[in-house]
């Protein structure tokens, strides 16, 4: 499993916008078009080149991704369900968001969450783990549809490029792989090896399970 989120502060996110529209038009591509990774392939290879160097050359944006293999998990012996691994494995995600200098707004794509119980147990655990007992440091935590948010679909390209290189896909698909290249020459990154924690722009964790926690 990868998770991973862009950050960016909240005055510039209309800016981040209608810099994707500008380069969906730059391309041909409709104003509706969804950036996904899923849409990788030859005849948008340069399209989303593009997006891929727009992220390294806007200082507003950063990207953190978790690496978390599922393999030799054994929720029972640590008395834990699924759910409350997936909400340690999103708080490793978004704690290096978490600060008490500034309010945070989080915006999950609907797939990755199954119900607004879930999200109101993980808005608890972030809030509570920054001492945020009255809420106003995590100030929100809500479901969108990533085709109605361009950063969330700038999220789906970076995450899936880095779960690409992490699941040895590397070959398979000659335009996917060019993307992950470009993605490694930018951060200088392999994306298959944790960063520093203080790495900025593009932060990669790999967890790895100690007896199954």
């Amino acid at each position: 499993m990868v998770l991973g989120a862009i950050a960016c502060k909240q005055d510039k996110a209309r800016e981040v916008s209608a810099r994707m529209f500008d380069i969906r038009k730059k391309h041909g591509l409709p104003h509706s078009f969804e950036v996904k990774w899923s849409k990788v392939s030859p005849g948008q290879l340069s399209f989303y080149m593009d997006l891929v160097d727009y992220f390294f050359d806007d200082d507003d944006l950063t990207f953190r991704a978790v690496v978390a293999p599922k393999g030799g998990l054994n929720h029972q012996a640590f008395n834990q369900s699924h759910d409350d691994w997936y909400y340690k494995m999103m708080f490793y995600l978004l704690r290096n968001n978490l600060s008490s200098e500034a309010p945070v707004n989080i915006y999950l794509d609907k797939k990755d969450t199954r119900s607004g119980v879930k999200v109101d147990k993980l808005h608890s655990v972030l809030a509570n783990s920054a001492y945020d007992f009255d809420r106003r440091l995590v100030r929100r935590v809500q479901i969108v549809e990533s085709h109605h948010v361009n950063q969330l679909q700038l999220a789906d390209m970076l995450i899936g490029a880095t779960n690409y290189a992490n699941r040895g896909l590397l070959g398979q698909s000659a335009a996917k792989t060019a993307l992950v290249e470009r993605v490694k020459q930018r951060s200088g990154k392999i994306l298959t090896q944790s960063t520093l924690p203080s790495e900025p722009k593009f932060n990669v964790f790999v967890w790895r399970s100690r007896g199954g926690v």
